[in-house]
């Protein structure tokens, strides 16, 4: 298993649009991939590949979001879901 945590910085968390593009990139892989947001509640995980269940998390800006992958593209997976996280989920991250 591959794992990894990352703050999210963009304005409006994993809500609608940033949650979309999160999911759709995440379904692009193969492995079972999970997210937990640790700032909320560290012992809930979704699969990344749910829109409800990762807009359920309830991430917002500055919250740490883990994210765990087990499968042949696991480690893969995990980098470029922290890459996008990082870069904001298609919004500007907050300073």
């Amino acid at each position: 298993m591959h794992r990894a945590v990352v703050t999210v910085a963009n304005p409006s968390g994993l809500h609608a649009r940033p949650a979309a593009a999160f999911v759709k990139a995440a379904a692009a892989f193969s492995s079972e991939i999970r997210v937990a947001n640790l700032t909320r509640d560290p012992e809930r995980r979704a699969s990344a590949k749910s829109i409800l269940g990762v807009m359920q998390l309830g991430v917002s800006r500055g919250h740490e979001l883990a994210i765990e992958a087990e499968g042949e593209d696991a480690e893969c997976a995990v980098q470029e879901l922290v890459a996008l996280v990082e870069a904001g989920l298609g919004e500007q991250p907050a300073s």
